[in-house]
């Protein structure tokens, strides 16, 4: 498919889809999205020719995409390029950060709504460490340290990591677990994989605490791979009306309100499941 038509269908697919347009910008869009897509600066022609539309209808996104500084012009026919700038606009906030910033209210959020606390963690080689936590807002309860480094198979987040795991990152994390623990990969373990990625959630009881149920969701990028879990350790209170179902929902809700936050997928319980 070449970039002329690809990019015409992308407008076209847009103009059903959108219930508000916004044509310059489109037009803008456009013009980054192409120059992205090549190797080679282009010329106003080369652009205009690409994209479907005359030299008089882009010339005015050039010039207003030059003096933003997204876009320069090189060589003696003054051909045009992207510049870093949109690189840069992306690394003002570091991808971790971005992510934490968007966890931290959705975390207190199922910490104030099950009466539990809640914590996110993400995959670090043969562990997962607690990136945002929050305590439970009553005078009881159990949580986890931020910044706790815990063994992947140990823990209900590193079963849903990488139950939502491509195979390539699931044989690498697991190499480093057995490396560093001098264990052999459990029996059964992609098995157990498949069931959590069939279900969408992990509940396992605690490996460290008696009467702890660990209730885990993934956090998905847009691929549908987990780059974090969001976890509760559940703790059955004498006389409390909120059990394991409605941490199941506050925990649904957040997960896939932050996978949605950072571009990422909304969990479908249909998903296909791992290698075995």
């Amino acid at each position: 498919m070449t970039a002329r038509h690809a990019l015409s269908t992308r407008r076209q697919v847009t103009s059903r889809r959108s219930r508000y347009t916004a044509p310059a910008l489109d037009k803008g869009l456009d013009i980054l999205e192409l120059l992205a897509s090549v190797s080679e600066a282009l010329t106003h022609s080369e652009i205009a020719s690409r994209l479907g539309r005359t030299v008089t209808e882009i010339f005015r996104m050039l010039v207003c995409l030059e003096e933003r500084g997204y876009i320069s012009r090189t060589g003696s026919d003054e051909r045009y390029q992207l510049t870093l700038k949109l690189f840069e606009i992306v690394h003002h906030h570091h991808p971790l950060q971005r992510l934490i910033a968007q966890a931290r209210p959705l975390v207190q959020q199922v910490a104030s709504d099950t009466g539990q606390s809640c914590h996110l963690a993400m995959l670090n080689h043969a562990e997962v460490v607690v990136v945002a936590q929050f305590d439970a807002p009553g005078i009881t309860g159990f949580s986890v340290r931020l910044g706790a480094n815990i063994d992947l198979l140990n823990t209900a987040s590193g079963h849903v990591i990488l139950a939502f795991q491509n195979d390539e990152v699931r044989a690498r994390a697991l190499g480093a677990w057995h490396f560093r623990s001098r264990k052999p990969i459990p029996t059964g373990i992609y098995r157990h994989l498949n069931q959590i990625r069939r279900r969408g959630h992990e509940e396992l009881a605690s490996y460290q605490v008696h009467g702890v149920v660990n209730i885990s969701y993934p956090v998905l990028n847009q691929h549908g791979e987990a780059i974090a879990a969001m976890t509760v350790p559940f703790i059955a209170r004498i006389g409390d009306s909120i059990g394991p179902h409605q941490v199941k929902e506050a925990l649904s809700r957040a997960a896939r309100a932050l996978s949605s936050a950072i571009g990422g997928k909304r969990l479908k319980l249909s998903s296909g499941a791992v290698r075995s």
